[in-house]
């Protein structure tokens, strides 16, 4: 009983040395560094690394502020994780043309701030442009093929609720018939 007891507090006293150790190396690694962008639209990238180049495992939330061109203040507006990424953030169309002094900060326990420069830029929009009388034509041959097919799905189901309807029916003729 004894001998269990001292490799139990053996394994308690490494553990603990183990947390104790681990402590001031993670608190100083938990720094993160943060790359802002434009999107080379409206909007701003940020990619959120830890101090040391480790890529972001956990999830933090960044607060954006930004001053525009004409001094208008925008912010804070608190950005979630983008798809694209781990430790990747994005903005969306935020800011109007112009340049812009963006600040993003990240909260404790990684106390981390930058600030950027970034250039907005209006999205550039398509011009429309009316389709050709051969793909007019297509088009709406592509809406009668796709009715057609919706009608003949619908008869299909018609035509098997009828049968199962016609099978009920004929098994419980058979069986009052032999009763």
């Amino acid at each position: 009983m004894t001998g269990i007891r001292k490799v139990l507090a053996a394994v308690f006293a490494g553990l603990a040395l183990t947390l104790v150790a681990a402590t001031p190396a993670a608190a100083q690694t938990d720094k993160l560094k943060l790359a802002v962008a434009g999107d080379g639209a409206e909007g701003v990238t940020i990619q959120a690394t830890y101090a040391d180049g480790r890529r972001l495992d956990k999830l933090v939330r960044l607060i954006l502020t930004a001053t525009g061109p004409d001094g208008q203040e925008l912010g804070p507006v608190q950005l979630e994780p983008a798809p694209e990424g781990q430790g990747f953030y994005t903005t969306g169309p935020l800011l109007s043309a112009g340049s812009w002094r963006v600040k993003v900060n990240a909260p404790a326990p990684h106390q981390s701030e930058t600030t950027a420069t970034v250039q907005a830029k209006p999205q550039a929009q398509a011009p429309r442009q009316s389709p050709s009388p051969k793909a007019a034509r297509d088009s709406g041959a592509a809406e009668g093929i796709t009715w057609w097919w919706t009608v003949a799905a619908a008869g299909l189901v018609l035509v098997a609720a009828a049968m199962g309807v016609g099978i009920l029916l004929g098994r419980r003729r058979t069986n009052t018939q032999n009763d």
